[in-house]
């Protein structure tokens, strides 16, 4: 290989030779000089960057050598255009050819001044693959058309990928977890800034204040953003996921709890409900975050804007919801990137990551045994849950003082009370539930009434590229002509996960091989038993690898849509960390409703 003056090489004439004239706009292999590195032959490939030390054998024998000294880097390196998020020309300046590390960590070596681009890519952990972190490499050299055409081509590759975002919309929850919102949010923007992602930042100013801006905005205004952040926790994120939901979201409600009673033991054949007579209700947020979920604080909505001339249906593949980070549980960031990190977050949107996520449609049919209203909507992207749930989040309510500690304290007090409620539960069978029926008589079992459950040994959970997420979906929900199955009892939970839950008090969630774009929920009924067992119940729910559903006194079914009615005069669910008045229920899952800057936790 020979080097020309001016920096371009030019391979063997018995091998593909790569464009030399710059003129051309054309380039597939130069040399530059790599700050603490050295000289390096840069070459683009087919889907990326590489670049090798020139003679790199000779340079590094020679460098090591001298006794406590070692490189900084590597010889050889290649980064995918998939992971290059930014490349920005930044003129002329310093650069360190090599550098080489004496043992009390100074460093020394050649210095030159040239012009200088700089690389933006990701870099995964060696021993975590979810944490990303950003790495950026400064190439130089001393003709300035080199260096403006690499950094134009490499930009003209970037691109063309399809789907980063330009514009986005972030609002910031300023007491999001311990009130670090607005902090988080400054360590991340540069990341935004270095890609040329354009941001519109809106300081949420009281609660409810994401939502009333997002339910109020028109159709064509929000289509100028490519998706909507939410910098705070998992009630923060459920939220802005009510402002544009409630008002956009056309389609029929889930059946009634009478609606399901009937057909239990053949086809359900429920009313079809109009949308349209959806009550938006004032919203309760917590302001910090439950041990499993989370939420912020009362405020009453503003009516949706109902002029709309331009339609933004959901599913909408171009735009995406995204989570950086701010809470005191974070578990639906978990379940999607596999870190509770804002970086790696911040990483996802830019490169324009995409998973698909479930939502859940509640609906309350009626609030207390002798109300008579209209129903109400929610949508959760995380959990429903009743009984223990519902107590927790109520109690927890006396002791905001107390900050997010007040959730253990309310937890742990619920639980010495041990309160049941009678309640009953109509369910839609699935194919796989109804045939895999085991005798009773086998110890690896556990009965639930209905059908029964083998022990799990070995459980998949979701991760990135998963088979069963990417499956084919149109993303809509039909339950007509299934077969409803009911349970009916004491229940100390009854508990609805959209996803695994998965965060720090529950490693593995409350349902550790559940999917996040799979079309079920996980219904988990923990029916009324004695205290030490439902203690063994929660030990083995906050253990990693623990089997917290191998209990005969707990159901799990997993189904697209079930119904709720208690038996006393009123019931407090938790939706997504929501308070939520609820005699009469039904929920039901859309597959794929909305999409996430985000690629699923690596595997």
């Amino acid at each position: 290989m020979e080097r020309k003056q001016n920096g371009l090489l030019v391979d063997n004439p018995h091998q593909n030779p790569p464009c030399t004239d710059v003129d051309e706009r054309s380039v597939s292999s130069s040399i530059f000089s790599l700050d603490h590195v050295g000289e390096v032959v840069l070459t683009r490939t087919s889907d990326g960057l590489s670049w090798k030390l020139v003679d790199s054998s000779n340079n590094e024998e020679d460098k090591l050598s001298c006794l406590g000294l070692k490189l900084v880097s590597d010889n050889e390196m290649e980064v995918s255009f998939a992971d290059v998020y930014a490349v920005n020309f930044i003129g002329w300046g310093l650069v360190h050819e090599y550098g080489l590390t004496i043992a009390e960590g100074s460093t020394f070596g050649h210095s030159s001044e040239m012009y200088r681009f700089t690389v933006h890519a990701i870099h995964k952990s060696s021993t975590k693959r979810s944490l990303w972190t950003p790495s950026v490499y400064t190439f130089g050299n001393k003709d300035l058309e080199i260096c403006t055409t690499w950094v134009n081509q490499i930009n003209g590759y970037l691109n063309v990928l399809a789907k980063r975002p330009k514009n986005l919309l972030v609002f910031v929850h300023p007491k999001s977890g311990k009130g670090h919102g607005c902090r988080i949010w400054e360590a991340v923007a540069p990341i935004f800034f270095q890609a040329k992602v354009r941001t519109k930042v809106i300081v949420t100013e009281r609660a409810g204040h994401a939502r009333d801006v997002l339910a109020s905005m028109a159709n064509k205004d929000l289509s100028l953003y490519d998706g909507v952040i939410a910098v705070g926790g998992d009630g923060f994120f459920n939220e802005i996921l009510n402002g544009l939901l409630l008002s956009r979201h056309k389609a029929p409600y889930p059946p009634a709890p009478e609606d399901s009673t009937h057909p239990v033991e053949g086809e359900s054949e429920f009313s079809i409900h109009n949308v349209e007579r959806t009550i938006l209700e004032p919203c309760d947020y917590n302001q910090d975050e439950s041990p499993l979920l989370t939420g912020s604080e009362h405020v009453a909505p503003q009516p949706p804007n109902r002029e709309q001339h331009q339609e933004f249906p959901f599913p909408n593949e171009m735009f995406r919801f995204g989570i950086i980070p701010a809470g005191s549980t974070d578990a639906i960031v978990i379940c999607t990137t596999g870190a509770r990190d804002p970086v790696t977050s911040a990483l996802h949107i830019v490169l324009g990551k995409r998973v698909r996520l479930d939502i859940a449609q509640v609906v309350r049919w009626k609030e207390t045994h002798a109300s008579n209203e209209e129903p109400c909507i929610r949508y959760a992207a995380s959990f429903a849950g009743y009984g223990f749930y519902g107590d927790v989040i109520t109690e927890s309510e006396k002791y905001r003082w107390m900050g997010p500690k007040r959730y253990d304290y309310a937890g742990t007090k619920v639980f010495l009370q041990h309160k049941s409620y009678e309640a009953e539960v109509n369910y839609v069978e699935i194919e796989s539930e109804k045939g895999s029926s085991i005798p009773e008589t086998d110890p690896q079992v556990i009965s639930t009434g209905i059908w029964c459950l083998p022990r799990k040994r070995g459980r998949e959970s979701c991760h990135a590229d998963c088979a069963v997420c990417n499956s084919k979906s149109d993303g809509s929900t039909n339950i007509k002509g299934l077969k409803w199955s009911k349970s009916k009892g004491r229940f100390l939970s009854v508990g609805a996960a959209v996803i695994s839950c998965r965060n720090e008090k529950a490693p593995d969630g409350l349902v550790a091989d559940a999917h996040l774009c799979d079309g079920f929920l996980h219904l988990i009924l923990v029916k009324d038993c004695p205290h030490p067992l439902y203690l063994l119940h929660l030990i083995q729910l906050a253990r990693r690898g623990g089997n917290p559903l191998d209990f005969k006194f707990v159901e799990h079914h997993k189904t697209p849509a079930f119904t709720f009615k208690s038996s006393g005069k009123e019931g407090v669910w938790n939706v997504d960390g929501e308070p939520f008045l609820a005699h009469k229920l039904s929920a039901q899952v859309f597959r794929g409703l909305v999409s996430l800057f985000a690629t699923g936790p690596e595997a």
